[in-house]
């Protein structure tokens, strides 16, 4: 971002492309208007043919849609020129070019815009704030409808205003201190230093409790604009990687019957319903000795790395799906649960959990079903005591449960696609108070974190001049969230003092 005090002058005529390059129906010039060229009427779209400014024999674009829109109503704040030509690459060039032309008149300096300028132009001339400029570029980068709510929600000035507010609120409080410091021998202060910083803690009190509504707001919008984390656990062979090939669709794992084959951590981005999911096909999770001995195989040190990488996943996690799948032990002739009880341990310290039971096809006896389901019940209730352990979803992956079966089931995959959806809602399901607030971006979180430090740090200063620090440096947060001024500027503080205590400059008396 270049620094508006350096080589960005305000009164240039600026033009760039607006649209992205490339084929298209119309793409957009904005170029600022020249201070003497004759001005079409304002907001009226006027059809008109583009000719090159050193040859006018040579057509640009026959039929260019051109808007003029004057200041200050105009996205910059400034007058601007729109040119709606046809968007091909050849015509974009050749329009940008003949612009670059009309720079040869040493009476107009025209020059191409610096990245971001338009937009700069836009906050230096308060027609875009800080926090309106960061909704709207998360509004460009939206993938999914949820992200796109989610930065609408940001697209106002209320969180400006707020800010403002705040930042009012502190330069009152430290022009109070400052005055008692600096005046208190010529004035009259009803208040003591103590009664007076008690005062304005309380009101710090206030503002302090009112950002936790929006360190909330900030987690859940966050939770919309970077994806839900999703790990998928269970022992090897379960069904982990081809269950997260029926729900992308495509073979984003590779599937084998050969047990481990997933060994690093596969992550794939997907949309469901609405909400970007990242999904986490992790390493299967097994120990040495294990349940029912359907695993016996000594663990290597690479399948240990992938065991690891898949625990801190799962710690890490929004939500886990526990997978388990039904086996056939041939040597004892019956069915087995294929769980791992560190799976479903992981499953029960996360904050929300789906538990999968793969490979019901393999049954056709529906008593037999519900024999081997009421075990696995037994089991994952005692890993989930004393919770109250998620219902068990029975899916199957086979490639031959692809169609629908005679009930209309897909294998239960979008019986669990459904789950997956209300649990993710449950997830994102903010507070009806913090709503309005979901705009506020990660930077500012964290900028919100500092600010409030300080002002933690000035209720426990007992040094008042060391107290109205911890307020200004509380007030410059908000100045870097705002990109406005901080309580620091002096002129800004003595008015506050001046008018508030009405004191006055006397003269310096003469001696003569």
């Amino acid at each position: 971002m270049q620094n508006p005090n350096t080589s960005v002058t305000c009164g240039d005529t600026i033009y760039a492309l607006s649209t992205a390059p490339g084929r298209g129906a119309l793409a957009i010039v904005y170029k600022k208007l020249c201070p003497n060229s004759p001005l079409p009427k304002p907001r009226k779209a006027s059809v008109r043919k583009l000719l090159d400014p050193s040859d006018r024999n040579i057509v640009i674009d026959s039929a260019a849609v051109i808007i003029h829109y004057s200041a200050p109503k105009s996205a910059t704040g400034e007058d601007i020129l729109e040119l709606h030509i046809h968007g091909g690459p050849a015509t974009q060039r050749a329009v940008l070019a003949a612009v670059s032309k009309v720079s040869s008149d040493k009476s107009l300096f025209l020059r191409f815009a610096e990245p971001g300028e338009f937009t700069k132009k836009a906050f230096i001339n308060h027609r875009l704030e800080i926090t309106q400029v960061e909704a709207l570029s998360d509004e460009l980068s939206a993938e999914t409808e949820q992200q796109r709510r989610a930065a609408v929600r940001g697209n106002h000035k209320k969180l400006s205003i707020t800010y403002d507010r705040w930042r009012e609120k502190l330069l009152h409080a430290r022009a109070q201190i400052e005055a008692l410091i600096d005046f208190s021998e010529d004035q009259n202060f009803e208040q003591s230093p103590q009664v007076l910083l008690q005062s304005i803690t309380d009101q710090v009190n206030l503002i302090l409790k009112e950002t936790e509504r929006f360190k909330s707001a900030s987690n859940y919008g966050e939770l919309l604009k970077k994806g839900i984390k999703i790990s998928l656990l269970g022992p090897p062979n379960s069904g982990k990687s081809s269950l997260l090939n029926r729900i992308t669709g495509r073979e984003a794992s590779i599937v084998c019957e050969e047990a481990g084959t997933t060994r690093d951590i596969i992550e794939v981005n997907l949309d469901i319903n609405g909400y970007l999911c990242t999904f986490a096909d992790t390493a299967g999770l097994r120990d040495e000795s294990t349940v029912n001995d359907i695993q016996a195989a000594k663990i290597g040190v690479v399948e240990q790395e992938g065991i690891k990488r898949a625990k801190i996943k799962a710690n890490k996690s929004d939500l886990v799906i526990a997978l388990a799948s039904i086996e056939r032990d041939k040597s004892l002739e019956r069915w087995l649960i294929n769980y791992n009880v560190n799976s479903l341990s992981l499953a029960a310290n996360a904050s929300k959990a789906l538990i999968v039971l793969n490979k019901c096809d393999l049954i056709a006896s529906s008593d037999q079903i519900d024999l081997i389901l009421h075990e696995f019940e037994s089991k994952v209730a005692a890993a989930f005591s004393p919770r109250i352990p998620p219902s068990i979803t029975m899916i199957s992956c086979h490639n031959d449960s692809i169609e629908l079966d005679l009930n209309g089931n897909n294998g239960n995959i979008e019986l669990l696609i459904s789950k997956l959806t209300q649990t993710i809602k449950e997830i994102t399901n903010f507070p009806v108070d913090v709503g309005d607030l979901i705009g506020v971006t990660e930077r500012q979180r964290l900028i919100i974190d500092s600010f409030c430090a300080y002002l933690d740090q000035f209720k426990n200063e007992t040094d008042i001049l060391l107290a109205a620090e911890k307020l200004r440096l509380a007030a410059n947060c908000l100045a870097r969230i705002t990109g406005r001024g901080g309580v620091g500027d002096v002129e800004e503080l003595l008015g506050v003092i001046f008018e508030k205590y009405s004191i006055s400059f006397q003269p310096l008396k003469s001696n003569r």
